[in-house]
């Protein structure tokens, strides 16, 4: 797993519009990466509207959003236009990004195992270095959470 003061490593994705999106893009900018496991589904959902909500807030500190998970541009689309999502959402859909940021491991629901997003935030600072992240994430009120932790330094 990475930690606090590793360089976040570099990638590109394609965004819920077919865009080519790199990381190492936004070097000079807070870049905060929000993973969720499914598109769409009540806890993904919570937690991107929040990110959604406090934009404005992101926008004034310069702090780029990025959403990220397995599904594809399509479904990340849909999602996007379904909830009014502006931020670009990333398709990981070989999980290569996932496995690169320790995020995707094994799970277990109902006795059965399987492979999955850990629902992680990960805050990158300017320099490309992660200043905080955010393991075991509640999605009520998260945003703020995030957006409270990097101004306060």
């Amino acid at each position: 797993m990475l930690q606090v003061g590793d360089v976040a490593p570099d990638f590109t994705l394609l965004d819920q519009n077919g865009n080519s999106v790199t990381l190492s893009a936004f070097l000079g900018k807070t870049v905060v990466m929000f993973w969720y496991p499914k598109a769409d589904t009540p806890g993904c959902t919570v937690e991107a509207c929040s990110f959604r909500d406090n934009s404005p807030k992101f926008a004034d500190a310069n702090i780029v959003q990025l959403g990220l998970s397995p599904d594809t541009p399509d479904k990340q689309d849909k999602f996007a236009k379904k909830f009014d999502l502006q931020m670009p959402l990333l398709a990981d859909t070989e999980q290569k990004v996932a496995e690169a940021y320790g995020v995707w491991i094994e799970k277990s629901m109902y006795g059965k195992k399987y492979m999955g997003i850990d629902r992680t935030t990960f805050v990158i600072a300017p320099d490309g270095k992660l200043s905080h992240i955010f393991q075991k994430v509640k999605v009520e009120g998260h945003a703020e959470e995030v957006l409270k932790a990097i101004l306060e330094g």
